[in-house]
């Protein structure tokens, strides 16, 4: 059985798939400046001239690498919503948003990352807010956002004890009252504070 040879346009797109996936691992693991173009094309087992030629820049590189992946789109009752925030939440724990975590681990050094992650949490945010509860319901998907964001950076990025090696499931299970409260439950007053 013999294999055809690839054509030039299959060895580049091989050659900028290989890229790519090394630049969304060293983004991940070292953050944007500690990425060096030298270091990806090493990674990816090319020349530093070949990421330049098919990406332009760095700067355009860590654009395609670090983009948020699609996620579904939220739909149906509050209760329903927070399930499916639960379940995108239990995918991005069972196994490394790699896309996310390069923006987060480069965006604390380098603002395009940064305004990356606020751009995809605000979209996020906007879409979720009109399936929950209340006039707040920016508010809730907000803070929502921000308990997904934050188990996130403590298991993969802090490696917290507990959250680092704990079951997705069990993680979802003990957030899932959270979430609902948050989602579609009647805020509740502080009690009064002694003097």
């Amino acid at each position: 059985m013999s294999s055809r040879p690839l054509t030039r346009a299959e060895q580049r797109q091989r050659t900028e798939s290989r890229i790519l996936a090394a630049a969304k691992r060293l983004f991940a693991e070292v953050g944007y400046d500690r990425a060096t173009v030298r270091a990806i094309a090493t990674e990816a087992e090319t020349d530093p001239g070949l990421v330049m030629r098919y990406f332009g820049s760095k700067d355009k590189l860590f654009a395609e690498a670090a983009g948020f992946e699609a996620e579904e789109l939220i739909a149906g009752t509050p209760e329903q919503a927070a399930e499916q925030l639960l379940a995108a939440l239990e995918d991005k724990l069972a196994a490394a948003p790699i896309d996310a975590l390069a923006s987060i681990r480069s965006m604390f050094t380098h603002p395009e990352a940064a305004d990356e992650v606020r751009s995809a949490m605000v979209s996020r945010q906007q879409q979720a807010a009109q399936h929950l509860a209340g006039d707040d319901a920016d508010l809730r998907a907000g803070l929502i956002g921000a308990l997904t964001i934050g188990a996130v950076i403590g298991r993969y990025l802090l490696q917290l004890d507990g959250l680092r090696d704990a079951e997705p499931e069990r993680i979802t299970a003990l957030l899932r009252s959270a979430f609902h409260d948050i989602a579609h439950g009647v805020p509740q007053t502080a009690p009064d504070r002694p003097a």
